[in-house]
């Protein structure tokens, strides 16, 4: 399967020191595969080693599976895709990439080349060179007019094997820009010191996809990217990296006839649209990824901008779900409730927000629910796993809810920027969301 844990059994057997292996081994048959295919990555990482052979520590399918994945084409580069433990798909090539100029930075190998114009390798490999050059091939009307994203579905995620785009791709779908993400705050790790690199994943990812551990470090990419690559940074970096493909030769036929004001210009749209989508917003699991049963009906549309926000609490399940494949179980336990018991279309909630640092889509933005009756035209219910009568959801929870999604619908124009927030009993004969959640959303912008 295209598992991250499929990927972590071959890294481990790469690895190991009673066969000869090293973090090296890893990023040195990444090279040779073609992770690094890019001029700007070249540049910096340096021309791709020889064809390499099958090591002998992997089976016949183990290889073919991680040429499979590394053989990267900039065309498709969701192909090179694997799921994660958190339900995140991650592209393998920027991880990697990522991965070497940690190690290289951290003194491990050969030194990483000084750049000219100064760029920081760690994220021309990464992100900047794929978001400067998406960016430039739209503003040249040539690439479906869309630079960032979109994301996409596995066609099962106990055993995923095509991963399939739900939109017209650019050169940062989200796989990539999720792989990136993880290559920067995992190369930053390793250049304090290197590490097995099956190690430094298992940490991250977590353990599998039905663990029922706390919440996974991969789940807080936004947040840990965000405080190594500001949107300024970013923009920064984005313009840098553009530079040195310029001094590249032959040039890029991208950058000809492009003036330095307009690289500015392209590197600030390109930092601030990745920073709205990837760091700031919340991401969300799409129906298809949590196994959603079909919609029973017609859904009827709704009319956004919306004036209103309906929180809730599910109260079944009564604990907070902490990992993805908890969340995902208690999606469909949920929507399984809803269509079955009550009778309704499909599940009521617009989005499900799980202490695993997602939401999860329920009818959506665009299909009227069945969260808030009588309400249920005028805006959107969200829901929150847990029963929170006595307690309340962790911080980060809340947090995700109150300063990611909120000020996020707003901005993308779902709802209005004077929407008001109420608890479900305020519109209804009910104790949802619980005393305790009820007190605190008092404090929150928007609470009438």
């Amino acid at each position: 399967p295209r598992h991250m844990d499929s990927v972590l059994a071959i890294l481990d057997a790469l690895e190991s020191p009673a066969r000869g292996g090293s973090p090296g081994t890893v990023v040195a048959l990444g090279r040779g595969l073609g992770v690094c295919s890019t001029p700007g990555c070249r540049a910096v990482l340096g021309e791709p080693p020889g064809t390499p052979e099958c090591p002998p520590a992997l089976t016949p399918g183990q290889w073919k599976l991680l040429t499979e994945l590394l053989r990267r084409d900039p065309a498709t580069p969701e192909l090179g895709a694997v799921l994660a433990p958190d339900g995140s798909t991650v592209a393998l090539g920027p991880l990697l990439a990522g991965i070497e100029a940690g190690l290289r930075s951290g003194g491990f190998g050969r030194p990483l080349p000084t750049l000219n114009p100064p760029a920081d390798p760690l994220l021309a490999v990464t992100i900047a060179e794929a978001l400067g050059t998406s960016f430039l091939r739209v503003q040249g009307g040539d690439y479906n007019a869309t630079a960032l994203g979109p994301g996409g579905c596995w066609d099962d995620v106990e055993n995923p094997q095509n991963y399939t785009l739900r939109g017209p791709p650019s050169l940062v779908p989200d796989p990539v820009a999720i792989g990136a993400m993880d290559g920067v705050v995992l190369g930053a790790r390793l250049a304090r010191g290197p590490l097995p690199v099956a190690e430094l994943l298992r940490d991250y990812y977590g353990t599998g996809n039905g663990s029922e551990a706390r919440r996974p470090p991969s789940s807080y990419r936004r947040r840990h990217f965000g405080a190594l690559a500001g949107q300024e940074r970013l923009e920064k970096e984005v313009v840098a990296v553009l530079g040195v493909l310029r001094t590249l030769s032959p040039s890029p036929e991208l950058l000809r006839d492009v003036e330095t004001q307009e690289v500015a210009a392209v590197a600030r749209r390109a930092a601030r649209e990745f920073s709205e989508r990837y760091v700031e917003c919340p991401s969300i699991v799409p129906r298809c990824l949590w196994g959603a049963r079909p919609y029973r009906g017609t859904p009827a549309l709704l009319r956004p901008p919306l004036g209103s926000v309906f929180l809730h609490h599910t109260l079944e399940p009564a604990r907070p779900c902490w990992t993805f494949g908890a969340c995902a179980r208690a999606m469909r336990d949920m929507q399984r409730f809803h269509q079955d018991t009550r009778g309704w279309d499909d599940i009521g909630y617009s989005f499900v927000v799980g202490s695993d640092g997602y939401l999860y889509e329920g009818r959506g933005w665009h299909w009227v629910g069945a969260h808030t009756k009588g309400y249920n035209t005028q805006g959107f219910g969200v829901g929150i796993v847990g029963d929170f009568t006595a307690s309340l959801p962790d911080p980060d929870t809340l947090a995700l809810v109150r300063d990611e999604l909120l000020p996020c619908a707003v901005r993308s124009g779902h709802i209005r920027t004077d929407f008001t927030l109420r608890g479900h009993r305020q519109l209804s004969h009910t104790k949802c969301p619980g005393n305790a959640l009820f007190q605190e959303i008092q404090s929150w912008p928007g609470f009438q």
